[in-house]
């Protein structure tokens, strides 16, 4: 992730980069569909987000074009830009210690896009005030972090350790999955939402605790996985870092039935996928003789 640390990193202190004039920005959240799949990051259910949400920014922009004349930009989570603090200034919310925005009602499952337009639009002192913090002395999220991801940064908050994330293993990291984390990434395919499940302000939200369909997902070949997570944002897993993430999730859900898939899988090509099959099944050996005991 040196994205966030390179040549780009202060290019996100201005807007000016990205829109020439820019006068204002537009910040808005689409709430994440309900899980279908378990373990699953709730964001990736349907048609990628990036696609959808960007397509709605642009027919806002167009329509506003059509009564005011403007230059505009929208941003889906691509460009260098600070979503998460303008979505705090524009009044979405607070960043809760998850280092999610939160709504007082709506809670964290929520997407963000922006416009960046050159209208010197008039703000609502009221409706766009930022929100007051509202995590207070709450830990959850913090203690429910299977990996301890959740860290004090130097400013007096909490940021997330991307080197401890599950989210960082399951989607971002093409290398091998630091053993010592592997255990405790559970039955995880794509992204964690461990953190959103546990906070007060989704108590409404339904959870998603049944697990995915392991066995049909590791018999997808390479076409067919590629078929079958086409335009949704899991298509940004690559088919190594998929069939990985499988077999560790195989092995530490305990079920001696993915014994065979993983042979398979242990069989593979591809050293870095192999080497996780074999510790997947070294696992259901060790979960087996704790349960024996």
């Amino acid at each position: 992730m040196g994205y966030l640390t390179d040549h780009r990193a202060d290019r996100r202190s201005t807007l000016d980069h990205l829109l020439s004039g820019v006068k204002s920005v537009i910040s808005v959240g689409r709430l994440c569909p309900e899980p279908r799949e378990g373990w699953m990051a709730r964001y990736s259910e349907g048609e990628d987000y990036h696609l959808t949400m960007r397509r709605d920014l642009e027919a806002l922009g167009a329509r506003l074009a059509e009564r005011l004349p403007h230059q505009w930009r929208a941003c889906v989570d691509t460009a260098p830009i600070l979503e998460r603090s303008l979505a705090k200034q524009s009044g979405l919310g607070w960043i809760g210690k998850n280092t999610c925005i939160i709504n007082q009602k709506l809670g964290s499952f929520f997407l963000l896009g922006e416009l960046l337009t050159t209208l010197d639009l008039e703000t609502d002192p009221v409706l766009d005030a930022p929100a007051p913090d509202r995590c207070r002395t709450c830990t959850r999220c913090i203690d429910a972090c299977p990996t301890v991801a959740i860290v004090p940064s130097p400013d007096g908050r909490f940021e997330i350790d991307a080197r401890r994330c599950i989210s960082y293993f399951t989607i971002e990291l093409r290398g091998a999955i630091p053993e010592e984390h592997r255990a405790p990434t559970g039955g995880h395919v794509f992204g964690c939402d461990i953190c959103q499940d546990v906070c007060p302000w989704n108590r409404h939200q339904p959870a998603s605790d049944q697990p995915a369909p392991l066995s049909e997902l590791a018999a997808l070949t390479e076409s067919e996985f590629r078929a079958r997570f086409r335009g949704t944002a899991l298509s940004r897993m690559k088919y190594p870092g998929f069939l990985r993430n499988i077999a560790v999730a195989m092995g530490n859900s305990g079920d001696q039935q993915f014994r065979e898939p993983l042979a398979r899988i242990a069989a593979s090509e591809d050293s870095m996928v192999a080497e996780h099959a074999r510790w997947a099944l070294e696992r259901l050996d060790a979960l087996r003789l704790l349960s024996n005991d």
